[in-house]
């Protein structure tokens, strides 16, 4: 295996210390009264039961099935250690929901804490417990993969044959991931839209108080429901779409590794590599991006995540380019058409404006102040009907402008590079996923933040 190919799970293993820096930190700061600590161990005690509940079920079918993939990896172009890789998939899948679920809730009490001396702290408190679900998400995702890769490149070799089986024992990763998805989002999603609905029906319709009021035993449950369904449950959806996408591309590139313009290119493995260099870089360009993330009372939070976002963009971008005209050789013909490393490197870059785009508009639909949300309102004066219907229609509409975008992205990506143009698109739209991931992880701490804050009378 080439020296460096070790470039991979370094980068992965620098983006868990990160996060390992980020979760000490945030343990370290205050946690406010001991009303506000009694409360957020409460959530913490909900939430580490669920997910005990959740993942003893789920532990049965890993076993059923890492058992049957043991079986089948017998045949010529595999191997039993794709049961290894699923079962290393399912724990990385499992133990990225775990910790940042983990930080979640002791985050928490410890932003609403924060708040009591302003936005700035307080939005420093919830985005870096965000930040650690992030880092910690695509660093076992990079580290798992890299190293992974690496293992079986030496065991079964990069050359012709060797390289597809290694690279078919490699994809156990992305199937144990999936299975742990699927449990995790699931489960926990439909746990959180009960319990926050319950709530709402218990403390607003029934006894008239408001949503976290402190004699509402529901809001503990709806609290432990933004940890398990859109932290734990995101966590461990996200992990799945990252390393998938990554694997793709990498099943793809092997096509080109017996073409005679890539023999002289880290032995024919640089289009199956490139995608983990990607994923890599895009570590280090979350790390950066979070640095950019503060504001002040008189400045929208809203926007200083945005920077983030944008900050850690730019970096993917250059880091791409870099990447990709080092990597990959200037041309190389396949199948009666010509292809380059430049319309490779736009194809990535389709992509990650692509998932910049819609980001923003999701923004523009669901942000406080926006047109959308305020036709929502104004309907809202007359009933709930005309709330139901009006929220619905804004719903719906909001998934064209996505769905056009992605359409546009598959036909660009494609007509720069192929099909490998389009896999590596995905790769570029999740390269900052490390980044977006902690802005989303963000919400569920600043939600519970809110309850507490209420519960405690502050």
């Amino acid at each position: 295996m080439h020296t460096v190919a070790y470039c991979v799970p370094v980068l992965g293993a620098v983006g868990l210390a990160f996060s390992a820096y980020r979760y000490w930190w945030v343990i370290e700061q205050e946690s406010g009264t001991a009303q506000m600590q009694q409360i957020a161990s409460r959530i913490l005690r909900g939430s580490m039961a669920f997910l005990k509940a959740e993942y003893s079920v789920l532990l049965v079918f890993l076993l059923v099935v890492g058992g049957l993939l043991y079986s089948a990896g017998h045949r010529e172009d595999s191997h039993p250690l794709i049961a290894a890789s699923f079962a290393l998939g399912a724990i990385f899948s499992g133990l990225a929901g775990f910790l940042g679920m983990r930080i979640a809730t002791q985050a928490n009490v410890r932003t609403a804490h924060a708040a009591r001396e302003g936005l700035g702290p307080a939005l420093k408190m919830a985005f870096s417990g965000g930040s650690v679900m992030g880092l910690t998400v695509v660093g076992l995702g990079v580290a798992g993969l890299g190293g992974l890769f690496i293992f079986y490149g030496d065991k079964f070799g990069t050359d012709g044959a060797n390289l597809h089986r290694t690279i078919n024992v490699l994809t156990g990763f992305s199937f144990g991931a999936s299975s742990v998805a699927l449990f995790a989002r699931l489960g926990g999603g439909i746990y959180t839209k009960a319990a926050d609905v319950g709530a709402d029906l218990v403390g607003k319709v029934e006894a008239g108080i408001p949503e976290d009021h402190q004699l509402n035993p529901a809001t503990i449950a709806d609290n432990v429901g933004d940890n398990v369904g859109d932290v734990a449950g995101m966590g461990a959806d996200l992990f799945e779409s990252y390393v998938g996408s990554i694997i793709g591309a990498m099943v793809l590139g092997a096509t080109y590794s017996q073409l005679p313009e890539f023999n002289a290119c880290l032995g024919g493995t640089s289009a199956v590599m490139l995608p983990l260099f990607l994923a890599a870089a895009g570590v280090l360009a979350s790390i950066v991006g979070t640095f950019f993330v503060h504001t002040d009372d008189s400045t929208s939070p809203q926007k200083a995540l945005n920077r983030g976002e944008l900050v850690a963009a730019a970096f993917m971008l250059i880091a791409s380019l870099a990447v990709i005209m080092g990597v990959l050789p200037e041309s190389w013909k396949y199948n009666s058409t010509t292809y380059a490393r430049s319309g490779v490197f736009l194809a990535t870059l389709i992509g990650l404006g692509c998932g910049l785009a819609i980001g923003f508009v999701t923004e523009y639909y669901t942000g406080c102040g926006k047109k959308p949300v305020q036709e929502i309102v104004e309907q809202s004066v007359t009933g709930a009907a005309t709330n139901i219907i009006a929220g619905l229609g804004v719903g719906m509409l909001s998934t064209a402008v996505p769905i056009i975008l992605i359409a546009f992205a598959i036909i660009g990506a494609h007509h720069m590079a192929g099909l490998y143009g389009i896999a590596m698109a995905a790769v570029g739209m999740l390269s900052n996923t490390g980044l977006q991931l902690a802005v989303d992880a963000d919400g569920p701490s600043a939600d519970n933040a809110g309850g507490l804050a209420e519960m405690s009378g502050l």
